[in-house]
């Protein structure tokens, strides 16, 4: 038999006691109950544990007089185990309800669940056998919110939705009742959603009877094949090629959207010993408390030619600088960003002159009150006419804006500021405006050191490489560029109009505006899919505030208004609104919006 390590070395001892003691444990078989010492690694166990304390236990019953162990060894054969700080604390079981969607299974199944307290939390399906600690699942809204109020429970994130069509569709909005009947196939108008969005609105619509699409990425081109499907999306996935519909008089891409009176938000809850803690380590794989953080959006209003000239100024003498603004200023200043391209110069004691075919143009200093009262943010300068009334008229404008504090982009005192970029942050999104005259007349040019535009074809190389460097830099999420192109009263771009702006979004600009054109024109959206990522090119936005009442073409009016969300551009809104009065705007009426639209839709350019 081998020898144990722990034998040799008594045997190489010599010691008479510890001889004594090894006979003592040969004979001692019958002694009482043997306690658990530790180790010499502190554990309690193993044949050294069980060696040392016998040998103690039968020397205390059978002592010789001259043997007995001093205090401290019997001291040490009482000491306490030491636990093992090693060891593996059990893990939690989580178990998803039936609710809860197969994307959200695999996403929370494949990452990492660790608790304060070390432990993993071990997900389960609602048919496991396993014991379960917590429970996922999905219910509506007010109903989450109720619930974790109580002990034990956590709301983990609350879910948006938003119903969908294409683009270019003439639709705008659709009731709940509607909704309703198309999720239960009460109809022929189909109500189209992925296999993950239809469980999760289970929870809030009820069961369904028809299939869902297999993949969220099919949805585009099945809504497309029949005009009267709508479409269900997380708001998460929007992107501009979706025209996101008004559901029962609610935006959910609106500032103002208040969840609890949104019928298509549910809330994701956590039920069970622990749950807070679980729930906080569940919401960075699912992207946060919610799929809409209004702390990530920002809504930037776009606006067309606005010259505050001629028979505009003339009403606006007569019935008060902010004429113009009083009916659709309340939807444009509740923006976060409202952006105004102005073509003409603030010029002090500016003579009005309504003459018709008048070209040289200026806004006296209280016209700005109209743009104020639109709640103006920023104002693109690059326009034609910004040198109207000379360099020096161009210098006294660029001053008016700086005292002012009102941040322009586009002009300059010169070339180097005239085609520098403006950079504003809003929410956390970051977004470079830039802005180019690609049109005459060159005495509205800046030079090296004359005020003006920034020229865009002498200066094309320089606007690439500045967009190009915004894109790629990681603290720029958005880069939004603006040109003064080429005038036409044609809704279509010309082809050289098409090749430039998508030139520009090639580049790596995410949006890109004409602001030249009298009246509307195309637009064009990209995708999530597409290169470059989600962006819109528009071709032209018509007038805003200028007296072109000759044609029911140049009293059309677009305003685009975006939807940043988180970094990117996820919508693009087409307001429609109709000149009155040579110089007030008013909302277009249903049947108005319907021309405009499928006007600007039927003349889009065919795509590659």
């Amino acid at each position: 038999m081998r020898e144990t390590s722990w034998s040799m070395a008594l045997r190489a001892s010599g010691s008479p006691r510890v001889l004594f003691l090894i006979a003592a444990v040969l004979l001692g078989g019958c002694a009482s109950p043997t306690p658990v010492l530790p180790t010499l690694d502190g554990r309690g166990s193993g044949p050294m544990a069980t060696v040392q304390a016998t040998a103690t236990v039968v020397a205390t019953q059978t002592p010789r007089p001259t043997q007995t162990p001093p205090p401290e060894a019997t001291a040490t054969a009482v000491t306490s185990p030491t636990p093992d700080p090693t060891a593996t604390p059990q893990p939690l079981v989580m178990a998803l309800a039936p609710g809860v969607s197969e994307g959200m299974r695999t996403a929370l199944a494949g990452g990492d669940l660790t608790l304060p307290d070390g432990r993993q939390v071990r997900v389960v399906g609602p048919e496991s056998s396993v014991a379960r600690d917590v429970l996922l699942r999905v219910v509506p809204l007010d109903k989450a919110r109720a619930a974790s109020e109580a002990a034990e429970t956590a709301l983990v994130q609350e879910r948006v939705y938003a119903l969908v069509v294409p683009f270019d569709s003439l639709r705008d909005d659709l009731s709940l009742a509607e909704l309703k009947a198309r999720w239960a196939a009460a109809g022929d108008a189909p109500l189209l959603a992925s296999a993950d969005t239809t469980v999760e609105l289970t929870a809030l619509l009820g069961e369904r009877v028809i299939d869902p699409l297999p993949l969220e990425h099919d949805l585009l081109k099945r809504l497309a094949s029949d005009p009267d499907a709508v479409g269900v999306l997380p708001f998460e996935a929007l992107d501009p090629t979706y025209k996101v519909l008004v559901l029962d008089g609610q935006n959910p891409l609106s500032n103002q959207y208040e969840p609890e009176g949104y019928p298509l938000v549910l809330g994701l809850i956590l039920e069970g010993e622990g749950a807070p803690d679980v729930a906080e380590a569940l919401r960075p794989l699912l992207g946060g408390a919610t799929n809409r953080n209004l702390d990530r959006l920002t809504q930037l209003v776009m606006t067309g030619v606005t010259a505050m000239t001629r028979l505009t100024a003339d009403r606006m003498e007569t019935y008060g600088y902010t004429y113009p603004a009083e009916v659709i200023s309340d939807v444009l200043r509740a923006a976060d960003i409202t952006h105004v391209s102005n073509e003409v110069p603030f010029v002090q004691g500016c003579v009005l002159n309504t003459t018709s075919g008048n070209l040289i143009m200026c806004s006296d200093y209280p016209y700005w009150e109209a743009l104020e009262a639109i709640g103006t943010d920023i104002v693109g300068l690059s326009g034609n006419h910004v040198n109207d009334f000379g360099r020096q008229g161009a210098l006294e404008s660029l001053a008016f804006y700086r005292e002012r504090d009102i941040p322009i982009y586009g002009s300059g005192r010169n070339l180097e500021e005239a085609c520098a970029p403006l950079i504003t942050e809003h929410n956390g999104n970051t977004l470079a405006f830039l802005a180019a005259l690609a049109w005459e007349p060159a005495s509205a040019w800046a030079t090296a050191d004359q005020p003006g535009a920034c020229p865009f074809y002498q200066e094309k190389d320089r606007i690439l490489q500045s967009i190009q460097g915004l894109s790629a830099d990681p603290d720029i999420d958005i880069v939004s560029v603006e040109l003064q192109y080429l005038e036409t009263y044609n809704a279509f771009p010309t082809a050289q109009q098409v090749d430039e702006f998508r030139e520009l979004r090639e580049a790596g600009a995410d949006m890109v505006t004409g602001v030249q054109s009298h009246v509307p024109q195309s637009w064009e959206p990209y995708g999530a899919d597409d290169p470059g990522g989600p962006g819109i090119i528009v071709y032209g936005l018509g007038n805003l505030f200028f007296d072109q009442m000759w044609s029911w073409e140049t009293r059309t009016e677009l305003i685009a208004r975006h939807t940043i969300y988180d970094g990117r551009v996820i919508s693009s809104e087409i307001l429609t609104a109709v000149l009155e009065d040579f110089a007030q705007p008013r909302w277009a009426m249903p049947e108005e919006r319907a021309e405009i639209l499928s006007r600007i839709h039927d003349a889009a350019p065919a795509r590659p």
